[in-house]
């Protein structure tokens, strides 16, 4: 159970936390969470006591149980108890939540979870909007701003600027009460793009093809068939459907393209027309471009310009909002600061009237400098921020929490952090604890890893080899007891000896993208190139910029991988078109009949291998599919078989398996070995391959991403933090699989914070010296050996401790 969600168990603990936290035996049992028989996913009837109001690291190899035991089990019946305190009215409205399948649960209190998910698909969302800031400055003007202009509504882009018949008098005392009610309803919405701060243009030879009738396919928009109800619709509402849109009259052309929503009746259905444009605008341009299945994004990309709104330019907000100003700036031009300025300028502004909204308003802007995202805006939109930033930016939100005994769950808080900010993010995850908070990690850096008070390691292996609890302890315990976590927890990586000579080179020059300060670098090719630097300091901004829009270069990035329940690594991967292929021809029947997708899916569940009953007002009910077993197919498809095993057999197997089953014998099939090689290669071989790709981890996603594109043709490989979500242990590996791809005759350029990467480069490329406006610059490059002995940057400093036996 993922997402930044609070909920809570029927009776939580109240009992105060000492003022000085350590690993000491708790003997009373409300001081521990208890879980027996826990056996979602992979656990083997896990049982653990979990001591309240310490920090608990939860360890082991990618797969190992961590997040089954912490998010699926921990997590997920906090969440389902408080919700069964609410009506069943509104239970009807919430999603579903079966209980765990665990045999006791004892001593919740209520969970926050704090994930890899990045914020919302809202393009109206900010970094200001996602927190408290934005809500605090739109009060802070409503106080001081001058002119003053109404309420803290006024200063919103996401409230519409609605005004009463007859004009509203600006100066306070002049207005009727009736009149100060309408003027505090109005918002600061700029009404010629809507609060989005851009305007878009349609290329109509992008939506369709002039010498074309409707019914001849002339419509290009995906989704738009003529043979369903949208045929129905526009023939319904006069549009001609066997006439060429290019002798379309004015009228016909407008009822097609622009009419406003309009009530019409096919076929004695009431329904409702609406214009091509206006529709693509809510359906598809109200989404964050990330969210986009990729056919509609191409289409976007295809059909639409965007460019800055020329009456708000960019700041979302109406004229009347932008003249209001507290010391000569408005609330655009604070939420366009860099927040470690914006925090500068909050401190310099003393006003005993708002002095606890300063307050409140300093302290939010301050832990953003602290938790490392200082160089964010508050405008910044929220679906840019990756992984980390987003989990980050979710953690601003509980830090000034009043909340106490409460149990606070992260997902790998250090991902996307310089080792300088990862003490940071470990003094912010002890303030929580120290509040009398329970606070439960899921992490793979030592350097987290050693600042727990109780240790829980899962494995010994991942997926079937693992989910049982090998380790409880202390961390130096856990140094001394073996396991495969113990055993690489004091990991130091070398500096390589020799390192390779370049066989060309890529030269940027004046690069200015972001914070870049007209940067000249050349990135060596044919050897390992590592980008480093502080969050925020301009690698991506480097490498977006300048790098990898370029022919022959594939990129590996941290953009979530989209796909529903039915999507799985066989999918995903192209992985079962060889599969299929392969039954078809041993059977001599269709390839269709192997997907549960098509026309061998089980016709009770659709191949989804569960059934949905809706019960009214009560919360839908998923249960297993009793006529397939939970598999997705037709009985008589799962007759046929392949080296002794039927389809659903095949996608039951870990990726390991399947590569030695399609590698010999009766089920050789090369196109689906080759795919499965990459798989193991990148260290998904516990992976099934028909497991549902929600179950996925962030690291798991990202790694099933870079197994795909490596398929790919292409001289130049670049990799965002391919290390999120590896263990110690699978570090290596990774770096094995990086020099085989460089010895191969590619390119491979790496963004990365770990210092085993940045050890095993070839060459070092670190910006810097800091992040947002104090970073952009190439602060150092050359060989690791360099960067170690001159130890002049913050990535020399931590990568020379690192080497020489310091954490």
């Amino acid at each position: 159970m993922r997402g930044d969600t609070m909920s809570t168990a029927t009776t939580p603990d109240t009992q105060t936390t000492e003022s000085q936290p350590t690993a000491a035996h708790v003997a009373d049992s409300h001081d521990l969470i208890r879980v027996e028989g826990a056996r979602e996913n992979n656990l083997k009837d896990v049982s653990v006591e979990i001591p309240k109001r310490r920090l608990t690291v939860f360890t082991g190899v990618s797969g190992s149980g961590k997040s089954s035991l912490v998010f699926d089990t921990i997590a997920a019946e906090s969440q389902r108890l408080i919700n069964e305190t609410y009506s069943a009215f509104v239970q009807g409205f919430m999603p579903s939540l079966p209980r765990p399948d665990v045999d006791l649960l004892d001593g919740l209190t209520t969970a926050i979870i704090v994930d890899q998910e990045r914020m919302g698909a809202n393009p109206r969302s900010t970094v200001g909007t996602a927190t408290d800031a934005n809500a605090l400055l739109r009060i802070l003007f409503s106080r001081l701003g001058d002119p003053h202009i109404g309420s803290p509504n006024a200063y919103s882009f996401n409230i519409p600027t609605v005004r009463a018949s007859g004009a509203i008098t600006v100066e306070r005392g002049d207005r009727t009460k009736a009149e100060r009610a309408t003027f505090s309803r109005l918002g600061g919405m700029c009404p010629r793009c809507e609060g989005m701060g851009s305007v878009n243009d349609f290329d109509l030879t992008a939506l369709y093809d002039a010498s074309r009738s409707l019914s001849e396919g002339a419509l290009t928009v995906p989704g738009y068939s003529m043979d369903g109800w949208y045929g129905r619709i526009f023939s319904g509402a006069g549009i001609p459907m066997d006439k060429p849109i290019s002798k379309f009259t004015k009228k016909e052309l407008h009822t097609l393209l622009y009419a406003e929503p309009t009530k019409i009746k096919v076929e004695g259905v009431n329904l409702t027309h609406e214009g091509l444009i206006p529709k693509i605008q809510k359906s598809m341009l109200s989404k964050d471009r990330e969210a986009m299945q990729p056919h509609v994004r191409a289409f976007v990309d295809r059909a639409i310009t965007f460019t800055t709104c020329p009456e708000c330019d960019g700041t979302r907000l109406s004229a009347e909002a932008r003249s209001s100003r507290i010391r000569g700036r408005n609330i655009a031009d604070l939420c366009a600061m860099q927040i470690s300025d914006l925090a500068a300028w909050v401190r310099d502004l003393d006003e005993p009237s708002v002095a606890p909204l300063l307050k409140g308003l300093q302290h939010l802007l301050d832990s953003f400098t602290e938790i490392g995202l200082g160089y964010l805006s508050l405008e910044r939109p929220a679906g840019t921020l990756s992984g980390g930033e987003a989990q980050r930016t979710k953690m601003i939100r509980h830090l000034g929490s009043s909340l106490t005994d409460v149990t606070y769950v992260f997902d790998e808080p250090t991902i996307g952090l310089h080792p300088h900010d990862i003490a940071r993010m470990n003094t912010l995850l002890l303030r929580l604890r120290d509040k009398g908070n329970t606070v439960l990690v899921v992490e793979h850096k030592p350097e987290t890893i050693t600042i727990g008070d109780h240790v829980v390691d899962l494995g010994p292996g991942a997926g079937t080899a693992g989910g049982e609890v090998v380790f409880e302890g202390t961390v130096e315990e856990l140094r001394a007891s073996g396991t495969l976590t113990g055993r690489h927890l004091d990991d130091r990586a070398t500096l390589k000896e020799n390192v390779r000579t370049p066989s060309d080179r890529l030269e940027i020059r004046g690069a200015s993208t972001n914070n870049l300060k007209d940067v000249n670098v050349d990135i060596p090719l044919g050897v390992l190139c590592v980008i480093t630097g502080v969050a925020g300091s301009g690698k991506s901004s480097l490498i977006d910029g300048s790098v990898a829009r370029r022919d022959g270069f594939v990129l590996i990035d941290q953009g979530a991988i989209r796909g529903s329940r039915r999507s799985n690594p066989a999918t995903y991967t192209g992985l079962l078109d060889p599969i299929r292929k392969a039954f078809a021809k041993a059977n001599g029947v269709k390839a269709s009949l192997f997907s549960s997708n098509s026309e061998g899916a089980c016709p009770t569940c659709n191949g989804a291998g569960v059934v949905y009953t809706d019960l009214g007002v009560m919360a839908t009910v998923e249960s297993t599919c009793e006529d397939c077993e939970g598999k997705g197919f037709q009985a008589a498809v799962l007759e046929y078989t392949l080296g002794g095993r039927n389809i659903a057999e095949v996608l039951a197997m870990p990726v390991s398996e399947a590569e030695e089953f399609f590698g010999s014998g009766d089920a050789r099939t090369p196109a689906a070995h080759k795919v499965l090689a990459r798989l193991a290669d990148v260290g998904l071989g516990y992976l099934t391959i028909g497991q549902p790709l929600t179950t996925l981890s962030g690291g798991e996603r990202q790694r099933l991403k870079l197994a795909t594109r490596m398929g790919e043709k292409g001289g130049v490989y670049i990799l965002d933090e391919p290390t999120t979500g590896l263990h110690l242990a699978d570090v290596r590996q990774l770096l094995g699989l990086l020099d085989r791809l460089v010895d191969s005759g590619r390119s491979v350029i790496v963004i990365e914070h770990h210092q085993a990467v940045m050890a095993h480069a070839d060459w070092i490329i670190d910006l810097g010296p800091g992040a947002g406006h104090d970073g952009g610059r190439v602060v150092f490059e050359g060989p690791p050996a360099d960067l170690v002995a001159a130890r002049s940057t913050l990535t020399g400093e931590h990568l020379a401790a690192y080497v020489g036996g310091g954490s």
